[in-house]
C-alpha cells in the first residue's frame, strides 16, 4: 500500500497525542500521591494537636483545679486514642511502626495517672504532687511520641514533592524533546519534499520546462507531480502550436518582402530571355553566352531566396548549427523590406566573422519579431538599429550590462535592437514578455511575439531584457553564449 501525507500527520498526531496522555496520566497519579500523603499529614497534625490538647487541659486542672477540664483530658485522650485505631495502618505506613504501640501504652498509663490524680486530690499532699510529676512526665512522653511520628510523614511528603518535581520538570523536558524529534521527522518526510516540489514549481515559473522530479513516494505528492507534468506536457504541445501560428503570422509578413525580392531576378530573367528570342540566330555568340549567364545568375538568386523561404517554414527539431550572425540577420531584413516605409532606415552594424551555435529557424523568427516590432513602433519615419559585440562576462552576478541579472558567463555575444519611436510606457515594460499581453489594437496581433522571442532566447541558454525611455526609443538587448559547434 503506498504511503501517503496524511497517514504520517496522523500517526505523527498520534504520537504525540500518546505522548501528552502519558504524562498527563503520569502526572495525575504523583498528584494523586502526593494528595494522599498530605492529607496523612493532616491527620499526623491532628494527632499532634491532640496531643498538645491534652497537655493544655492537663495545665488548667493541675491549676485550678476544675473537673470541666478534667473531662476535657479525657476527651481529648479518647480522641486521640480514636484516631491511632482509626489509621493505624497509615502511621505505620507513612511514619515510624514502633510508635503507635509505643503511643497506645503511653496514653493508658497517662490516663491512668490522671485518673489516680484526680481520685488523690483528697489524700496528702507528698503523694499528689509524685502523681502530678508522674502525670506531666507520661505526658510529655505523649507528645515526643507524636512529634517523633509527625517527623517521618513530614519528611516523606517533602521527599515526595521534590521526586515529582525533578521528575516532572524531566517529563517536561522529554515531552519537547520529543516533540521537537516527532517534528523534524515530519520536516523531513513531509516539508523537505514540499520544499522539493516548490523549487520545482520555480524553476518551471522561471521558463524551464523540465518535468519535475518525484520528491517521494507519498500518495498525494505523486499525483501532484504526475499532474502537474502532464500539464506541462500540454503546455509544451499548446506552445509549439501557438509559435506555429506565430511563424505562420510572420510568413504573412514576410511574403510581401519575398515577392518584391523575386520581382527583381525574375525580370531580369525575362528581359534576358525576350533579348535571347528577338536576337537568336543574330547577335553573336558571346552576346548569347552572356545572357544565358545572367539568366542562371538570376535562377540561383531565386531559388536562393525560395529555399531561404522554406527553411523558415519548415516544422523541425530544434537542431543547433554554426550561424554566421551578420549574414543571418541581413537575409531577415530582406525578408521584410517590403513591410518597412521608404523613410524607415534599418541599419546593421554587426561585425563580419561572429558566429553562433544556435538554431538558425529559431533564431532567425527571434530577429524577425523583433525587427518588425522596431520598424512598427517608428512609424513612417525614423530609424533602427541592429548590433552585436563579443563580450566576455566574469560575474553575471555583478555584470552592469544587464541589470535584470543574467546567467551567461565566459565568451557571449550581445545583441541589440534598437528604434528610436516613442518607446514603452514605464507600467507596461514589465509585463512586454507575458504571453498574450499587447498594446496594439483588436485583430492587430496576438501579443505572442515577444513571449516567443523571449523562449527562444531561453531555448538558446541566453537572457533579454528592454529598456525604454519615453521619446527616446526601446532596446532589447540579448545575450547569447558563444560556443564552438
Amino acid at each position: 500500500m503506498q504511503a501517503s501525507l496524511q497517514s504520517k500527520l496522523t500517526l505523527g498526531y498520534l504520537v504525540i497525542a500518546a505522548l501528552t496522555l502519558g504524562v498527563s496520566l503520569y502526572t495525575f497519579e504523583k498528584i494523586r500521591v502526593v494528595e494522599q500523603k498530605i492529607l496523612m499529614g493532616e491527620r499526623v497534625s491532628e494527632l499532634l494537636e491532640s496531643a498538645m490538647e491534652i497537655r493544655r487541659f492537663e495545665r488548667n486542672y493541675f491549676l485550678h483545679g476544675q473537673e470541666a477540664d478534667h473531662l476535657e483530658n479525657i476527651r481529648n485522650i479518647e480522641n486521640m486514642q480514636g484516631l491511632l485505631k482509626k489509621y493505624q495502618a497509615d502511621f505505620v505506613l507513612y511514619g515510624v511502626p514502633e510508635s503507635v504501640p509505643a503511643l497506645n501504652r503511653d496514653l493508658d498509663l497517662y490516663r491512668q495517672l490522671m485518673d489516680q490524680y484526680a481520685q488523690s486530690r483528697q489524700s496528702d499532699a507528698a503523694q499528689h504532687a509524685q502523681l502530678e510529676r508522674s502525670v506531666r512526665s507520661a505526658g510529655q512522653n505523649v507528645v515526643s511520641l507524636a512529634e517523633y511520628a509527625v517527623g517521618p510523614e513530614r519528611r516523606l511528603v517533602r521527599a515526595s514533592l521534590d521526586s515529582f518535581r525533578t521528575v516532572l520538570v524531566f517529563l517536561i523536558v522529554g515531552l519537547a524533546l520529543s516533540m521537537i524529534a516527532m517534528g523534524q521527522a515530519l520536516s523531513r518526510r513531509v516539508v523537505r519534499p514540499l520544499k522539493r516540489l516548490e523549487q520545482s514549481v520555480e524553476a518551471v515559473q522561471q521558463g524551464k520546462r523540465a518535468k519535475l522530479l518525484m520528491p517521494s513516494q507519498d500518495r498525494e505528492l505523486v499525483a501532484i507531480v504526475t499532474a502537474f507534468n502532464q500539464m506541462l506536457k500540454e503546455l509544451e504541445q499548446r506552445q509549439k502550436h501557438l509559435m506555429r501560428s506565430e511563424k505562420l503570422a510572420s510568413l504573412g509578413t514576410m511574403l510581401s518582402g519575398v515577392a518584391h525580392e523575386l520581382n527583381n531576378p525574375l525580370s531580369n530573367i525575362w528581359s534576358s530571355c525576350q533579348i535571347l528570342e528577338e536576337e537568336m540566330g543574330a547577335s553573336a555568340p558571346g552576346m548569347q553566352r552572356k545572357l544565358v549567364m545572367q539568366i542562371d545568375e538570376q535562377s540561383v538568386r531565386a531559388r536562393t531566396i525560395v529555399r531561404s523561404l522554406l527553411d523558415f517554414a519548415r516544422d523541425r527539431q530544434f537542431n543547433k548549427e554554426s550561424v554566421l550572425l551578420r549574414g543571418l540577420v541581413e537575409q531577415t531584413v530582406q525578408f521584410i523590406k517590403g513591410e518597412i516605409p521608404p523613410k524607415v532606415k534599418v541599419e546593421v552594424r554587426i561585425p563580419e566573422g561572429i558566429t553562433l551555435f544556435a538554431d538558425r529557424q529559431r533564431l532567425q523568427q527571434a530577429f524577425l519579431n523583433l525587427i518588425k516590432n522596431a520598424v512598427e513602433a517608428v512609424g513612417a519615419e525614423g530609424e533602427v538599429s541592429i548590433s552585436a559585440n563579443r563580450v566576455t562576462v566574469a560575474d553575471s552576478a555583478h555584470d552592469l550590462a544587464f541589470p535584470s541579472g543574467c546567467h551567461v558567463e565566459g565568451s557571449a555575444i550581445d545583441i541589440a535592437v534598437s528604434d528610436n519611436g516613442p518607446g514603452i510606457e514605464a507600467h507596461v515594460l514589465p509585463r512586454i514578455f507575458d504571453p498574450f499581453f499587447t498594446t496594439k489594437d483588436v485583430g492587430r496581433g496576438m501579443g505572442l511575439g515577444l513571449f516567443i522571442v523571449y523562449q527562444i532566447v531561453e531555448e538558446h541558454g541566453g537572457c533579454i531584457f528592454a529598456s525604454s525611455e519615453a521619446n527616446q526609443g526601446t532596446a532589447f538587448h540579448i545575450r547569447l553564449p558563444l560556443q564552438a559547434a
